[in-house]
C-alpha cells in the first residue's frame, strides 16, 4: 500500500485532426477554414516553449506555504501552444490568453460535448477546439510524449513483467519518482487472459465500488482511452489494431468491439488488465478530485470509498503525508506539464495472490493473525507499478497502475535483495510497517530472508562487510535482465 495507490500512446494513428464526415459536420455548420486552420497541429519541440521542471514534488522552494486555496487561480501549463495559430500576428500574449481561459474556465461537473464552444479546458483549448480535433487526434503532438517502439519479439504467452524490487533503505517517506519509460506505459504479460477476466467479474459483482465516473469527466475519461488505444496498437501491433477509428480487434482475446458503443472506462476494462484513475482540475479552487476510475487491484478501499474526494483526503491514511507530503504532492499537480509522466512504485508482502479487497471484507482478519502452517512457497511480493501523467486536452491528471505478483522464492538468487528487504522489515519506522501490512506473513518470510541473506555472503554473491543500501539498480537488482530473459525463453 502507497500514496500513489491510494489516489488511486502511445498511440499507432498518425496525424489525423478530423475524419471526412466530422469535416463535414463541422463546416455545414459555418466554422469554415479559418478554425480547422487554427487546430493544424505543430509538430515543434513543445519543451522549448515551456522552462524546465523537476518531476519530483519532494522539492519545495523556501517561502512556499501549503494552501490549496493559493492555486485556485493557478493553471497547469499550457498546451494550446500546439496548435498553428491561423494569424501569429493577432494571437493575444499568454497572460493575456490564461486570463481568458480562467475567466471561461470550463466547470469541473460540466460535459464539454453539451458546453459552448468557448469555454475552455484548464490547459487551454477552447471546446470548440476539441470538437474539431475529433475523435483520435496525434496525442503524441499533443502531448509531447513519443510514440512507443513497436515490440515485434513480444509474446504474451511466454512474457513476464519486468521484475520490480523497489525496496529503499534507509528509507524516507517520499514519492521516489523517476521519469516514465514511454515503451512501457502499459505493459502486458502472460497473465492477461486472466487477468482480464478477473477484473470483468469483479466489475459485475461490485459495479460502481470498481468503476464510475461523474459528470464532467466524459472528456477525460474519452482521451484517457483513446490515448491507452493508440499505444497498445503501436507498442503490440501484432495484437491489436483500431479500424477506421471505432472498431477495436484484440487478437488475444479474439475479439472485435465498437468502442463507441461503451463507455471509455469499459473500453478499458474489457482490454486493458491496468487501473485508471483521473482526478480533475477544481475550477473553483484549483484543487485536484477524483473524478471518474477503474480500480480492481485496491486492497482495504475502492472506488465508491474516493470517488468525488480531493487529492488530500484521499491520501489521509498515509502516514506522515500531511506533514510532509501534502504541500509538495499539491503544488506538483498544479504544476505538472504534459511532456513529463512519471512512474513509481510500491510494494507489499502477502498470502498468495489477493488482488481486491473490499473495505471490511472478511479477508482481512487473516491479516491481524500469524499462521503456523504458512509456507513461504505461499507468500508472494506484490508490486504496485504506477504511473501518473497529464492528459493535453482536457488537463486532468491520470494515475494507472497494475499489480504485479511475484513468489517470495525468487529473492533467493538475485543479488543483494534478501538483505536489503530483511533490513526493511526489522528496522523500518513502526508506522510504516503497520501500513505495509507485511505483519502476518512476516513470521515465515524473515526468517527465510535472512538464510538467503547468508548464504549469498557466503557463496561471495556479495561482499561480506557491504552496508545494506537501496540498490543502485533500483527499482530491479543486478543482472536482472539475464534472469528475465531467460525465464521468457530468451
Amino acid at each position: 500500500m502507497d500514496p500513489l495507490k491510494y489516489s488511486d500512446g502511445l498511440w499507432r494513428i498518425g496525424l489525423i485532426l478530423v475524419s471526412a464526415t466530422a469535416v463535414y459536420y463541422l463546416l455545414s455548420r459555418g466554422l469554415g477554414k479559418s478554425l480547422l486552420a487554427q487546430v493544424t497541429l505543430n509538430r515543434r519541440d513543445r519543451t522549448s516553449r515551456i522552462p524546465p521542471r523537476s518531476f519530483s514534488p519532494e522539492q519545495k522552494s523556501a517561502g512556499d506555504s501549503a494552501s490549496s486555496s493559493s492555486y485556485s487561480h493557478t493553471l497547469p501549463p499550457q498546451c494550446r501552444q500546439v496548435l498553428t495559430e491561423n494569424n501569429s500576428n493577432a494571437a493575444p500574449p499568454r497572460d493575456a490568453r490564461e486570463k481568458e481561459v480562467r475567466r471561461n474556465i470550463l466547470p469541473m461537473t460540466a460535459d464539454y460535448q453539451t458546453s459552448p464552444g468557448s469555454k475552455y479546458t484548464p490547459t487551454g483549448f477552447s471546446v470548440q477546439e476539441v470538437k474539431v480535433l475529433g475523435d483520435f487526434p496525434d496525442y503524441a503532438t499533443l502531448s509531447g510524449v513519443p510514440l512507443p517502439s513497436p515490440y515485434h519479439d513480444f509474446d504474451i504467452d511466454k512474457a513476464l513483467p519486468r521484475p520490480y524490487r523497489p525496496f529503499r533503505w534507509a528509507y524516507h517517506q517520499t514519492m521516489s519518482l523517476t521519469k516514465l519509460e514511454t515503451d512501457w506505459w502499459i505493459e502486458l504479460e502472460n497473465t492477461y487472459k486472466s487477468r482480464i477476466a478477473q477484473r470483468k467479474d469483479l466489475f459485475a459483482t461490485n459495479g460502481k465500488a470498481v468503476l464510475d465516473a461523474l459528470p464532467g469527466s466524459e472528456l477525460a475519461c474519452k482521451e484517457m482511452m483513446e490515448m491507452a488505444l493508440q499505444f497498445i496498437c503501436a507498442r503490440y501491433p501484432q495484437y491489436f489494431t483500431l479500424e477506421d477509428n471505432r472498431m477495436l480487434h484484440n487478437r488475444i482475446l479474439g475479439t472485435e468491439q465498437d468502442i463507441r458503443a461503451k463507455h471509455p472506462l469499459g473500453v478499458l476494462l474489457d482490454n486493458v488488465p491496468e487501473d485508471f484513475a483521473v482526478m480533475m482540475r477544481d475550477d473553483v479552487t484549483g484543487s485536484y478530485f477524483l473524478r471518474a476510475a477503474v480500480i480492481c487491484s485496491a486492497m482495504g478501499w475502492n472506488v465508491a470509498t474516493k470517488i468525488g474526494r480531493p487529492l488530500h483526503e484521499i491520501h489521509a491514511p498515509i502516514p506522515d503525508y500531511k506533514e510532509k507530503m501534502q504541500f509538495s504532492m499539491e503544488r506538483f499537480f498544479t504544476k505538472m506539464p504534459t511532456e513529463k509522466p512519471i512512474q513509481r512504485a510500491s510494494w507489499g508482502l502477502e498470502m498468495g495472490e489477493p488482488l481486491y479487497m473490499a473495505p471490511g471484507d472478511p479477508q482481512e482478519q487473516h491479516r491481524l493473525s500469524q499462521d503456523p502452517d504458512l509456507s513461504i512457497k505461499d507468500c508472494s511480493l506484490r508490486v504496485d507499478w504506477q504511473t501518473l501523467r497529464r492528459l493535453p486536452l482536457s488537463g486532468a491528471m491520470v494515475f494507472n497502475f497494475k499489480a504485479l505478483f511475484t513468489p517470495i522464492t525468487e529473492f533467493q538468487d538475485e543479488p543483494a535483495v534478501p538483505a536489503l528487504v530483511a533490513k526493511i522489515l526489522k528496522e523500518a519506522k513502526h508506522s510504516f510497517m503497520v501500513y505495509k501490512g507485511v505483519w502476518h506473513v512476516q513470521h515465515v518470510v524473515l526468517p527465510k530472508l535472512e538464510e538467503w541473506a547468508k548464504e549469498q555472503e557466503e557463496n561471495g554473491v556479495v561482499a561480506k562487510d557491504w552496508q545494506v543500501a537501496t540498490l543502485s539498480e533500483s527499482p530491479w537488482f543486478r543482472d536482472w535482465e539475464v534472469k528475465w530473459h531467460r525465464q521468457q525463453g530468451f
